[in-house]
């Protein structure tokens, strides 16, 4: 099993590219490795042939550095190893002690673990568990809870979700009983039982689903920012009025080449404000045994992207300096991988500030977030309302016009951002986004 990412200390095995007897080239797709957050391609870089598959599709938390194959240098060499073992190839190593639960990587993490700093993600250390006691009731085998977790592609996932299928109730028909787009197309709920009679206990009126490794992880990784960020929020009514008028010239100008949404304008505008108050682009570390304040030079946006398994955070890299239209088609892209579970572990590891929009939901006005540790800064955006504002006539006559409001709020780390530093950030953003036109200069 190799290592994909730096974080990673084990994979599911995906779809087998090759089969035995294949001959291989460097550069080709041998498997698919699956982790929590992405589906990335192993590609093989030497010359060889596939003799033997050791793990099947649908192994899960194979630990990394565990055989999964076989491969020989000569095609006549393949027959002898049709019946060769994992235990002939040294059996399956145990994960190391101290790893994360489940194997997988950190999900929401801004940087990768173990990078010197003391807000980087840590390996989760687990208490002794008591020795395992016999069952009295069955006498049966225990099942492990890695084989009773959900065996479920990516697109599967967000197919079920989009559809409300319990997919604890699907039959995969998959390899290894997989589940796949087809079973959840062809679900369909069992008729409705006949009513119990009266002495029969009443059907369950709750239904447990098991926590996923990313959903664990989120949990400690958002219970780890809130215990040890001492968060506080500034909140700011901007106005969008000039901002919408010039998102819908420019996309009227573009001739189809590009469709600018407001989440790209407020992208870039973070990242202005970020560059005038660089303290809301610096982050808390230890470094060496050291404490430091580390400020950016550059502005890496994490965008907070809603997926079928749980809250990823893409990154636009060095969006001072790019365009509008760069970072629609970036975020875009990045957007649609991230729901695919096809991200890289470099496209959502090393943000310098986050940025999460809630503005395409009606029903909210405002709301605040968590940071993403260990960056300082992250900024709430809300829904679009139009607010009727004061206005004098020319007459002296009191009176009001309508407005096109956002409502901003930034949570801060105040351990790196002061109070007054953070009030001065909400400033420049609500700045920048009042006169829109200083985006495009």
């Amino acid at each position: 099993m190799p290592a994909l990412s730096p974080t990673m200390t084990a994979g599911n095995i995906g779809s087998w590219q090759k089969n035995p007897g294949d001959a291989i080239a460097p550069g080709d797709v041998l498997v698919e490795i699956e982790t929590d957050k992405a589906q990335m391609d192993f590609e093989f870089q030497e010359d060889g042939v596939l003799a033997k598959i050791l793990k099947e599709s649908g192994a899960k938390d194979v630990p990394v550095g565990n055989p999964i194959a076989v491969m020989v240098e000569d095609a006549g060499d393949v027959e002898a190893f049709a019946a060769f073992t994992v235990e002939d190839a040294g059996g399956n190593k145990d994960k190391p002690a101290g790893d994360k639960k489940e194997g997988q990587e950190d999900t929401m993490s801004s940087e990768p673990a173990d990078s010197g700093s003391a807000t980087a993600p840590k390996e989760t250390k687990q208490e002794s568990a008591p020795a395992p006691q016999e069952s009295e009731s069955t006498g049966g085998r225990l099942q492990l809870a890695i084989d009773r977790a959900s065996n479920i592609s990516p697109a599967a996932k967000q197919l079920a979700l989009e559809k409300g299928v319990p997919t604890g109730k699907v039959k995969g028909s998959g390899p290894g009983g997989r589940i796949t787009k087809q079973d959840i197309e062809k679900y369909a709920p069992a008729a409705a039982a006949a009513p119990a009679s009266s002495g029969a206990a009443a059907a369950a009126s709750y239904e447990d689903t098991p926590a996923s490794s990313m959903r664990k992880t989120i949990a400690a990784r958002l219970t780890q920012s809130m215990n040890q960020n001492p968060h506080y929020f500034v909140a700011s009514s901007v106005s969008v009025s000039k901002l919408l008028k010039l998102r819908q010239a420019l996309n009227a100008s573009a001739d189809g080449k590009y469709k600018l949404s407001v989440n790209d304008f407020m992208i870039k505008a973070v990242a202005i404000a970020a560059r005038k108050v660089p303290a809301a682009n610096s982050s808390w570390r230890e470094v060496d045994g050291n404490v430091v304040i580390r400020q950016h030079n550059t502005v890496d946006v994490s965008v907070a992207v809603a997926t079928p398994v749980g809250l990823m955070t893409p990154i636009v890299r060095n969006v001072t300096g790019s365009g509008l239209e760069s970072i629609s088609s970036a975020i875009k892209d990045l957007g649609k991988r991230a729901r695919d579970g096809k991200l890289k572990p470099e496209e959502y590891q090393g943000g310098t500030i986050t940025i999460s929009n809630m503005g395409m939901n009606e029903a909210i006005d405002r709301f605040t977030a968590v940071i993403n540790p260990p960056q300082a800064t992250i900024v709430a955006v809300g829904a679009v309302k139009k607010v009727a504002v004061p206005k004098d006539s020319e007459d002296g006559a009191e009176g009001f016009e309508w407005d096109e409001q956002i409502v901003l709020t930034g949570s801060f780390d105040h351990k790196v951002v002061d109070g007054a530093v953070g009030g001065e950030f909400m400033r420049e953003l609500k700045n920048v986004i009042e006169s829109p036109l200083n985006m495009v200069l």
